[in-house]
């Protein structure tokens, strides 16, 4: 069904940048992209907000071309394969579009020279003859990363820079820049030759630009590296920005001379039509593999189809991106790393209070409960009740304040607490000596834990769904029984009162390990199977 904006309700469309289509998307991809982003849809969700989440693979342009080159094949078959294997790796990562798609449809192709239409109406585009890389034994303009060469920082002097960007500083480049250049087809030592190319008038647009990032960036909360990294761009001063390519896949350019060539899409603002534009903006650093950094061009690190091929579920994947999410800084990967976070907190902590509350219920009577969750007539007064309660409502407040502002990793912290919270409790109340000397604080002890792991399942729907689905189904309860972060519907209230979540009589399912460890030896052979590169490792 069609989504549209409904009066009244916060509409909220979310997007993240567009995954390249020239390559399988490693780990650091995932989490700095599609990942983020399908947390705070599912969040926004759970808010009972109008949700709409899109996204899609980047398909036009160099990257693409090159990729067609290295493989043998045309562009459009590079799309059509990476497309399909981009889309069934978030389909088993659970990343919840409502809609992915792909730029080189025919709808993007029109909307984005409508919109290129309207910017050079505004006079907001520009002509104008730039220097390029033209490689005589190819007969071609080289793009940008069409050409490799030693980065021209004298600390850095990497030997494998690509004319837009260093990998290895960082630095953005333009291919004149390049020591040594080469082409990436043929390796030849291209020469500088004039081009016309478009132009986007960004100094034109400043004072609109300006005025847009002031105002949404403290409306939008946007973290402090987006602040930062967009100041320092605006305090190098805007330059025109070319639009056009020297290539044959992409947008074609609606204007007769320069139909050979193919456009980036254009701006927003230009047009003085009423776009949506972006309020909110998270950012990430990078994540880093073990020694060095990810690489799709390299190969290197864990990609998106070694993460499924490991055996190990996709939510342990998306609970260990999610907490080495790099917000303000690079983080690292770690295959030990993800063995300590697994068998120490989702297996010992999280998994290990699920289990201790659902196994003792579905003990039979005079051990337990006969699967049946207990009344618990005075657990407002039950003194450690009332503490654990009033922790857990305070928890769930600072959740939310977290999630809002898209603080995704301290979100998750915050949930993970409650469920230490619950794994205390139940030793302070030693729950089972109580079912032998003081049955009525017992069940109060196990109806309040009872709807503490149907709460805790909740809050952690955005990050690991099908936990939360399998616990739904080991509490007896259909998917679309999740708990609401709505204000309207009043279920927010129950937080501190978990002893309300689930109702006395309620029958559960049956109970089951939500984790499995992983063993030293699990780390060892993974350690070395990913080390290197894909490329490598296939031929092994």
């Amino acid at each position: 069904m069609k989504k549209v904006p409904v009066p009244g309700k916060r509409n909220m469309l979310i997007t993240s940048a567009l995954p390249y289509v020239n390559n399988v998307p490693h780990l650091g991809n995932i989490i700095g992209c599609v990942l983020s982003a399908d947390v705070f849809a599912r969040f926004c969700r759970l808010r009972g907000y109008n949700v709409l989440y899109i996204c899609g693979t980047d398909e036009y342009g160099t990257a693409t071309e090159t990729k067609a080159m290295e493989e043998g094949s045309t562009p459009k078959e590079i799309c059509e394969k990476y497309h399909a294997i981009h889309k069934d790796i978030y389909k088993w990562f659970n990343i919840s579009f409502d809609e992915f798609g792909r730029t080189s449809t025919p709808q993007q192709t029109e909307i984005c020279q409508a919109i290129f239409t309207k910017l050079f109406k505004n006079s907001w585009i520009s002509e104008n003859t730039m220097q390029q890389p033209f490689c005589g034994t190819c007969q071609r303009f080289l793009a940008d990363r069409f050409v490799e060469g030693t980065c021209p920082r004298p600390d850095c002097s990497y030997d494998s820079a690509r004319g837009d960007q260093c990998e290895k500083c960082g630095k953005l480049l333009n291919p004149a820049e390049l020591k040594n250049p080469r082409c990436k087809v043929c390796q030849a030592t291209p020469r500088i030759r004039d081009t016309d190319h478009l132009f986007l008038e960004l100094p034109l647009l400043k004072d609109i630009l300006v005025e847009y990032i002031n105002k949404m960036s403290i409306e939008g909360s946007w973290s402090d590296n987006a602040i930062k990294a967009t100041q320092a761009w605006l305090k190098e001063g805007l330059k025109p920005r070319c639009i056009t390519r020297d290539l044959k896949w992409g947008v074609p350019v609606p204007h007769e001379k320069y139909k050979d060539k193919v456009m980036f899409p254009c701006t927003l603002l230009g047009t003085g039509e009423k776009w949506t534009l972006m309020k909110s903006i998270s950012v990430t650093e990078y994540l880093n593999y073990e020694s060095g950094k990810f690489s799709k061009s390299k190969g290197v690190g864990v990609f998106g189809n070694d993460a499924k091929d490991t055996k190990i579920p996709s939510e342990v994947w998306r609970y260990y991106l999610l907490t080495n999410r790099p917000e303000a800084s690079d983080t690292l990967f770690t295959w030990k790393d993800l063995q300590a976070k697994l068998n120490s907190e989702l297996l010992n902590n999280l998994g290990n209070f699920v289990n201790r509350v659902l196994s003792f219920i579905a003990k039979p009577k005079g051990r337990g409960y006969g699967s049946i969750v207990p009344d618990a007539p005075g657990a407002e007064t039950h003194c450690l009740t009332k503490t654990l309660a009033e922790r857990v409502g305070k928890y769930v407040e600072q959740y939310l304040e977290d999630m809002e502002k898209i603080k995704l990793k301290q979100g998750l912290k915050t949930g993970m607490s409650i469920s230490s919270e619950g794994n205390a409790y139940l030793q302070n109340t030693e729950f089972w000596k109580l079912y032998k000397e003081d049955e009525a604080s017992c069940a109060i002890v196990i109806r309040t834990s009872v709807g503490l792991v149907y709460l805790i399942a909740c809050l952690l729907e955005p990050f690991m769904p099908s936990f939360t689905m399998e616990v739904l189904k080991q509490l007896n309860l259909p998917p679309e029984n999740i708990f609401s972060l709505s204000d309207d519907n009043g279920d927010l209230g129950k937080a501190n009162r978990p002893w309300e979540l689930l109702p006395p009589g309620h029958v559960i399912g049956t109970p089951a390990p939500l984790f499995k460890e992983l063993t030293n030896e699990e780390v060892e052979h993974f350690s070395k199977k990913f080390a290197g590169s894909q490329a490598n490792r296939a031929a092994t």
